[in-house]
């Protein structure tokens, strides 16, 4: 009875002896490259106002000191909620929110001096800015305590899907007066402020494809009819995702908002292609893509103002809504070279839009095109580390979740510098944590603190299996032990 005993007692034995190997929560790391991070924007703002010839005061070391101070709360957030995340991301995107900042306020200093020589006030964005990112932050650690587990969020992927197209059409139904901006009927204005509800609806709807098709991944996979050679899906099976994609992309085009199309156009197209790994779809997808832009560019005279400023922005360059914007830009790039002018050195409040469509142009100005390629360097970092977690997760919604939301950095960034580099038409889309304004830094952080839930998710150790007890056998099987009765007298037996 003794040896199975011992032979269920050796692995538990071999377990307390040889346990597995501790994964490192790396912590510590992202502390430090916050540290680095807070550093280099410190010293930005000294050689910005040194440039700028203002005087050098202590209260550039206090706000150094309160940037960090914020960063750490949401460094002891992810310590506390996210203990296993990754240790890059919150410090790439730190370091380009200070960018954004040092940026601003930079631009703030001229535009400043300019409204002194023209005897008007002006009140500085930074200040705005600071308060968005503080805003911003909060709702950071909020998304961390509250998406404790990024897998219950496919409970609720079609009133996602919902809430993410009323979000959408919202700006569309209001009055010009209340959601048009430069032509755009995307924003929200209230009485105190305003948001771009748009921002919030790509996470929104990116949680409801994912959700849909980690559903419905294997009816993709389903033939349904033959087109021109093509197998498709069933109709009931592709009908849901078509109409949520259509809507959305026929609202933000009778918004005139072009760019936000494209990304939303391009995230279904590669969230779709890496639920089923069929090519056909980014064959058809590119094939009605470039349908809608031969729709798009005879209905809407704006898009034929933005190709012909694209194609020839000094052709243009006096004409109401041309290509003085592009032009300026391209002027500020070229005057920065590879080296840069210097922080508050260069002139790039003679773009328009220099804080938000356009910063990107401000900082090539400023700190070349080695600043520059150095800022795209980080974006790349985030999204090749977003792409890494969504690889590791164990579960396929965590998969195009993640994906989907590191995919929708890189496209942005491409559309937002190849705009301004005249490498596509413009669209006016803002650079992620570097342009000025409330409702994209904050969508943003929250983008960002899901995928830093899902890495947490990637790298935690597996649960360790209990030790399991062996069962005792039932009472039917147990052995019976005959005991003889002694005798009365307390004799001996023959």
């Amino acid at each position: 009875m003794s040896q199975p005993a011992a032979r269920a007692a050796e692995p538990l034995a071999a377990f307390q002896t040889n346990p597995p190997r501790e994964v490192p929560t790396r912590r510590n790391t992202e502390l430090a490259l916050l540290g680095f991070a807070t550093f280099i924007v410190t010293i930005a703002l000294v050689l910005v106002e040194a440039n700028q010839e203002q005087e050098l005061t202590a209260s550039i070391i206090w706000l150094g000191l309160a940037y960090l101070g914020v960063l750490t709360g949401a460094h002891l957030a992810v310590r506390k909620w996210a203990p296993y995340a990754d240790p890059v991301l919150l410090p790439c995107v730190a370091l380009l929110n200070g960018i954004g900042l040092v940026m601003i306020h930079r631009i703030d200093l001229a535009l400043a001096e300019r409204a002194a020589q023209n005897g008007k006030d002006y009140t500085p964005a930074v200040t705005a800015q600071v308060l968005f990112t503080v805003i911003s932050l909060v709702f950071f650690v909020v998304v961390l305590i509250v998406v404790n587990d990024h897998r219950t969020l496919t409970r609720y992927g079609y009133t996602a899907g919902l809430v993410g197209i009323a979000a959408l059409a919202l700006p569309a139904l209001l009055p010009s007066s209340l959601s048009e901006v430069n032509g755009a009927k995307v924003w929200l204005k209230l009485p105190f402020f305003s948001i771009q509800p748009g921002e919030f609806a790509k996470i929104l709807l990116m949680i409801f494809f994912a959700s849909f098709l980690v559903s419905k991944r294997d009816l993709f996979m389903v033939a349904g009819k033959k087109l021109v050679g093509v197998e498709l899906p069933r109709a009931r099976d592709l009908g849901p995702i078509l109409i949520a994609a259509f809507v959305c992309i026929g609202i933000l085009v009778f918004e005139k908002d072009l760019g936000t199309s494209l990304l939303f156009f391009s995230v279904i197209l590669v969230m779709l292609y890496v639920a089923t790994e069929r090519a056909i779809w980014v064959v058809l997808g590119l094939s009605f893509f470039a349908v809608g832009c031969i729709i798009a560019y005879n209905l809407f005279s704006h898009v034929q103002q933005r190709v012909a400023n694209w194609l020839d922005p000094l052709a243009t360059y006096d004409q109401a809504g041309g290509g003085y914007q592009l032009a300026q830009g391209l002027f500020g790039l070229g005057t920065g070279g590879v080296g840069g002018t210097g922080l508050g050195a260069g002139r790039p409040d003679m773009v328009p839009e220099a804080n938000t469509d356009f910063i990107t142009a401000s900082i090539g100005e400023e700190l070349g095109f080695i600043g520059l390629a150095a800022v795209l360097m980080l974006y790349l970092l985030v999204a090749m580390r977003g792409m890494r977690s969504a690889l590791a997760v164990r579960d396929t919604f965590g998969k195009l979740l993640g994906g989907g939301l590191a995919f929708t950095m890189v496209m942005q960034i491409f559309v937002v510098v190849g705009g301004v580099t005249k490498l596509i038409p413009e669209t006016g889309i803002t650079a992620p944590f570097l342009s000025k304004g409330g409702s994209s830094l904050l969508a943003n952080y929250i983008l960002v603190a899901l995928l830093l839930r899902i890495s947490d998710a990637a790298r935690k150790p597996a649960a360790r299996p209990k030790p399991q007890q062996q069962p005792q056998a039932p009472i039917a099987e147990a052995h019976t032990v005959l005991v003889q009765r002694p005798p009365a007298d307390g004799g001996v037996q023959a």
